[in-house]
């Protein structure tokens, strides 16, 4: 069965928005090596559409530009006609079938990131890996992770990974 994972930055005051970091190249070699361990990658529309800006050619050279615009992805939408940049399209009806269906498909792993759709995959038991980067950052506003959260999720810590600048990623697995 292949595990899904899922990665995200952090502030230390728990601020998950995409523009309150300052990644240096060893965050994004480090996000990089993540995403190329998974098979596919599975995003919201959200995530989906920050992530397009890795199509642009001006960054197209970029190592993390390279890697996921490779990576097999799969978006969960209720808005999305129709999606490119090799994605399948999935409805939100369709989210724990089609991930419990990936999951039993061989191979290394899925990874996923973003707030929302997280937040549904936890609220279903289907995360086996939480990746939080942790930067030295306060960033004194939001959005914050997994609020609405239906019941608390203990997890134990895995794996500890120190990058530059003093950010700190951090693994952890559900207690089962």
């Amino acid at each position: 069965m292949r595990p899904l994972r899922y990665s995200i930055n952090v502030s230390l005051d728990g601020c998950v928005g995409h523009d309150a970091f300052r990644p240096s190249a060893a965050t994004h070699e480090h996000a990089a090596a993540t995403i190329a361990r998974a098979d596919a990658l599975l995003f919201g529309r959200v995530t989906y559409q920050l992530m397009e800006f890795w199509r642009d050619p001006s960054v197209a050279a970029e190592p993390f530009a390279q890697v996921i615009g490779a990576a097999r992805k799969y978006v969960v939408s209720s808005t999305l006609g129709d999606v490119d940049w090799n994605a399948e399209l999935v409805r939100p009806e369709e989210l724990e079938a089609t991930v419990r269906r990936l999951k039993e498909e061989p191979g290394e792993g899925l990874y996923t990131g973003g707030v929302q759709l997280p937040l549904a995959l936890a609220d279903l038991g289907l995360i086996d890996e939480y990746e939080f980067v942790v930067h030295p950052t306060l960033a004194g506003r939001g959005p914050t992770l997994f609020a609405g959260l239906r019941e608390q999720l203990d997890l134990e810590l895995v794996g500890r990974q120190e990058l530059d600048g003093g950010v700190v990623a951090s693994t952890y697995a559900p207690r089962r």
